[in-house]
């Protein structure tokens, strides 16, 4: 299966048989992005978070009374 990066589009080929594969097959809306974006990424995650300065915004649904 040929895949490109959603950051840098370096085109790569995948097995078939790969879990990465199976889940870009059955899951069109997830993207693929290789491994040296991904650990790009996870350092300056990193790096930001052990500043002490990153937050990390999750959402709260809102509960209505009725």
């Amino acid at each position: 299966m040929k895949v490109q990066c959603v950051i840098c589009d370096r085109q790569m080929v995948l097995e078939d048989d790969s879990p990465a594969a199976k889940k870009l097959r059955n899951r069109p809306i997830h993207t693929f992005m290789c491994s040296a974006c991904s650990d790009r990424i996870k350092e300056k995650t990193e790096a930001r978070h052990s500043t002490g300065n990153f937050r990390l915004y999750h959402h709260h649904a809102k509960v209505d009374d009725f």
